[in-house]
């Protein structure tokens, strides 16, 4: 009696590990399927939007050129997936070129079209709401929200070398350019550093208004959190008179110009688009 238990457990025991084992690849096999999907969908709606647009300005032109290259690079990426993640990546490639396609309509002076899933490449760059000009090495770069003769490359936001590049029309592609070494790279960054980096909160740098109230937000706690360390210092200061007179503690050690908002300002914190 005890034998046939045991053994009735162990067949159990298989048959729960092979239902586990064909539940696991029914489930892999459901996301790979949904995956390869999804990723065609947007990869066929991007083809069929290049082959009904057509425009001759140089925004547009330029814009449908760019679009064209993420749908080649979409289906080489899809004949080559065999997991979902290949596909994931594949379907955020299609979805980069229907932005430029989106940016090409809004050139046209047409309905860009429904919005898109958000890139995950653009996650934080923010996008460009004033135009701007910078002169780097004796050229002059531009970029605005709008696209133009001087500004016919469109960017849908990134990160290049760990800076954020927001959304927008700029004059030349340099993080093009700069994908390379060396000067390339030198020049990208100089590009970089002069269009997005000198001026926080500089109204014509292209902050919206989001920026500017987090950068005031915290710089306010960062001087009342300086006014807290100054009364503290005062009080410590209070205290090195009574033993002997040393100003060791004096508020002017301890006050708002050593702790105050320049040092823990929460400028850096503020929140918003370029």
């Amino acid at each position: 009696m005890e034998v046939a238990l045991w053994v009735v457990l162990i067949l159990m025991l298989g048959g729960a590990l092979v239902f586990w084992r064909w539940g696991s690849r029914s489930r892999r096999a459901t996301e790979l399927a949904d995956a390869r999907a999804e990723a065609q969908r947007w990869y066929e709606r991007l083809g069929g939007q290049l082959m009904n647009l057509h425009g001759d300005a140089p925004a547009v032109r330029q814009a449908l050129a760019d679009a064209g290259e993420r749908y080649n690079a979409a289906g080489s990426q899809l004949e080559q997936a065999r997991t979902p993640h290949q596909f994931a990546l594949a379907r955020e490639t299609a979805l980069e070129g229907l932005a430029y396609i989106r940016a090409a309509r809004t050139a046209m002076g047409i309905d860009p079209g429904p919005d898109l899933p958000p890139l995950a490449a653009a996650r934080g760059a923010g996008m460009l709401t004033k135009e701007r000009e910078v002169n780097v090495q004796g050229q002059t770069y531009r970029a605005g929200p709008q696209p133009g003769n001087q500004t016919p490359y469109y960017y849908p936001g990134g990160n290049w070398q760990g800076r954020p590049v927001p959304a927008g029309w700029y004059s030349t592609p340099w993080w093009k350019t700069a994908l390379g070494t060396g000067a390339g790279v030198l020049g990208g960054i100089l590009i970089a550093d002069a269009l997005f980096s000198p001026a926080f909160a500089d109204p014509g740098y292209g902050y919206e208004a989001g920026y500017q109230e987090g950068f005031n937000d915290g710089f306010g706690d960062g001087q009342d959190q300086g006014q807290d360390y100054g009364d503290q210092g005062q009080d410590f200061g209070d205290q090195g008179q009574d033993f002997g007179g040393q100003g060791d503690y004096a508020a002017g050690d301890f006050g708002g110009g050593d702790f105050g908002g320049g040092d823990f300002g929460g400028g850096d914190f503020g929140g918003g688009d370029w």
